[in-house]
């Protein structure tokens, strides 16, 4: 069993800030400092039940500081591993238990919720309404959370993205010692609506009966190499192929165990390899729990099924029978799905429930999804093609054989999808899906990979005041590669693998080390570069007619996005001081565009101005200085309403608070050339 421990935490962290300061005489324009921010975050720390000592002596040393800290604080523990190390953990943290309904499945310690009583309290808490919470959060927060598993697939995952309200209904299945089955109609309104005892409980107590095997995950891996068709009985074995009056398949299973059958005429007891009775045994309760699932989703008529519980635990052995019994029992029309982080529903739902009842103005979670996952500090899906011994290896801390974890950081804002996009739906905001595409994988990976020696040295001159910056610098390096490393060898382990991904792995490994913005100081030196260029261009279109004016507009645009510190090529330009805005306008060809509908844009310009016009801009400097602004400009003489959109973070193709607040500036600044 497991122990799974929450804790909400606020902490400070450097972020660069830009003090604007215009000078006439020198070259700076602007200086860079850095101050703290005040960041929120979530912690989930997944431990095994035989881990319960590790378990508590973590809470101790990282959550009770002392005994005068922890007054007014309550700590709270679902599950029925609650009721069985009560005493213990009473003993242990020095708490008072108070004890409410529940129903067991697990254990889930969440720390941190203040109350007035004193002591410390410990409270249980309802089991299943905090899985369902705690279900529903994953899915409104957690980008491809939920998944499909397909065995013979490439890739086994298929991710599944949705609308919020595309979420509901459907059925969440927990399977833990006995089975419960919910229908969720919304973040409120949910019922159980069945169940059975045939559950992991089952699987766990005849597996240890029929085999030597000491405990569940032992079971498993027995099950991964049995052949069923050595103790099931086939319909092949009893008509000696397909029974075609009735549809059904020679393959098909009459009778689960059916070969292990005696009668009183039998004289020798039949041998049967332990690997195939577990085999056998795992089908039979899958396909049980799979044939009642789909009758209560066609009675609910809802077509997708959550599965979670001890008896899952992204196991691709028992993903692969309940995914085939699903799709068996429902002709196909109803989904079986899975979740990246199901082993903590019942924490999370439990944490979010503390909370709530203690502040809910302060703790409004459900409002909007407002939280992000840290892949550098959280722990990924096992591969299916590695046993679980073999995937712990080159992992480091974020997977061992004693704990998982997943952080969450709270975002300063709601994010929402642009409500001016044609088909919100079908929109997918990354054009590669690296899962899918094992040449662009190998190809991306490649390129961080050689890439990163380059970024941590970066990162030290970001520094230049700070003595343990070299070390710092080696600690990300090592982190970044070898979570590159577990890519590589499971692509699927933080959901689907992309370009964009990959980059926000590599901001959450600096910001882990407290490297703020490696290239601050090169936006910095080209914002001042291209603001002193600004000027000079500006006249220079003035002076274009017309038509030519838009064809540079447009160049510029083109131009100005080519100076990607990512890219390998401006990579080179950028050690050896040769980027240069001119020259890159130079390289571009006219009309030989990949994709190119100037034609169509400079029509269009003929006629009447645009309402409104939206611009997202990717790179700070000559980016949006030079290719942006004068193009802005243009649309704001032709009476359009334009919005410059930029990203509110700091990051390697990104502005950051201290860039956006000079763009702020050029903004006023440029308003005089507006006629």
């Amino acid at each position: 069993m497991l122990e799974k421990d929450t804790y909400f935490k606020v902490f400070q962290k450097l972020g660069n800030l830009a003090d604007v300061e215009i000078k006439k005489n020198g070259d700076e324009i602007y200086k860079i400092a850095e101050e703290d921010q005040l960041i929120e975050q979530l912690h989930f720390i997944k431990f095994e039940t035989k881990y319960i000592e590790t378990c508590l002596g973590f809470i101790e040393e990282n959550l009770i500081c002392s005994r005068e800290f922890m007054k007014d604080k309550v700590i709270k523990v679902t599950g029925g591993g609650a009721w069985k190390y009560k005493d213990y953990i009473t003993k242990k943290l020095g708490v008072r238990l108070v004890i409410l309904d529940t129903q067991v499945i697990q254990s889930d310690i969440i720390v941190g919720a203040s109350v007035s009583a004193q002591p410390i309290w410990v409270d249980k808490e309802d089991e299943m309404e905090c899985l369902i919470k705690g279900c529903n959060f994953l899915l409104k927060n957690i980008p491809d959370e939920s998944f499909l598993y397909q065995r013979h697939g490439n890739p086994e995952y298929k991710f599944q993205t949705m609308e919020s309200d595309s979420v509901y209904p459907f059925l969440l299945v927990n399977i833990g010692s006995g089975v419960s089955i919910f229908k969720v109609e919304s973040e409120t309104k949910y019922q159980r609506i069945g169940g059975t005892s045939l559950g992991g409980g089952t699987f766990w107590g005849l597996g240890s009966i029929l085999t030597k095997a000491r405990g569940f995950d032992e079971l498993l891996k027995l099950a991964e190499q049995g052949d069923h068709r050595n103790v099931d009985m086939l319909v092949k074995d009893i008509y000696g192929g397909a029974y075609h009056p009735l549809g059904l398949p020679a393959e098909l299973i009459a009778s689960s165990f059916g070969k292990a059958a005696r009668s009183v005429m039998d004289r020798q007891v039949k041998a049967f390899h332990e690997a195939d009775m577990v085999k056998s045994l795992l089908i039979s309760i899958s396909n049980d729990i799979g044939q009642i699932a789909v009758l209560n989703a066609k009675l609910c008529k809802v077509n997708k099924i959550y599965f979670g519980g001890y008896f899952i635990r992204g196991h691709p052995v028992t993903m692969h029978t309940i995914s085939y019994a699903i799709s068996y029992w429902s002709e196909g029309d109803v989904k079986a799905l899975f979740l990246r982080h199901e082993g903590y529903l019942g924490a999370i739902g439990a944490f979010l429930k503390g909370v709530e009842e203690e502040d809910p103005e302060r703790y409004s979670w459900d409002e909007s999804p407002v939280w992000g996952e840290n892949y550098a500090r959280s722990s990924g899906l096992l591969s299916p093609k590695l046993s679980e011994d073999e995937a712990q290896v080159g992992v480091g801390a974020e997977r061992s054989a004693m704990f998982d974890k997943l952080e969450l950081d709270r975002f300063a804002k709601p994010l929402v999808t642009c409500p001016l996009l044609a088909d919100i739906a079908g929109y997918l905001p990354d054009t590669i899906d690296l899962t899918q595409d094992s040449e662009a994988r190998e190809y991306w990976l490649s390129c961080f990979m050689e890439a990163t020696e380059k970024f941590a040295e970066r990162a030290v001159l970001s520094q230049p005041s700070k003595k343990d910056a070299e070390k710092r610098a080696d600690r990300f390096k090592e982190k970044y590669l070898c979570r590159l490393k577990e890519l590589k060898e499971n692509p699927c382990a933080y959901g689907s693998l992309t370009v964009r991904g990959l980059l926000d792995t590599r901001e959450q490994c600096l910001e882990e080390f407290h490297f703020v913005d490696p290239y601050s100081q090169q936006k910095q030196q080209e914002n001042e570069f291209a603001l002193k260029q600004l000027r000079h261009w500006l006249l220079q279109l003035d002076e274009l007619s017309w038509e030519e004016r838009q064809l540079r507009l447009v160049q510029g645009l083109l131009a100005g996005n080519v100076f990607d510190w990512g890219a390998k090529e401006v990579a080179k330009l950028l050690e050896h001081g040769k980027l240069d805005f001119t020259k890159a306008m130079t390289h571009l060809k006219e009309n030989s565009w990949l994709i190119n509908e100037f034609e169509e844009w400079l029509e269009r310009l003929r006629g009447g101005p645009h309402r409104c016009a939206v611009i997202f801009v990717d790179n700070s400097g000559f980016d949006i200085i030079l290719g942006v602004f004068p193009i802005t400009r243009e649309l704001l003489k032709r009476g359009t309403k334009v919005s410059v959109v930029m990203i509110h973070n700091t990051g390697l193709c990104c502005h950051g608070n201290r860039s956006i607040r000079v763009d702020y500036w050029i903004v006023d600044w440029f308003d005089v050339w507006i006629d």
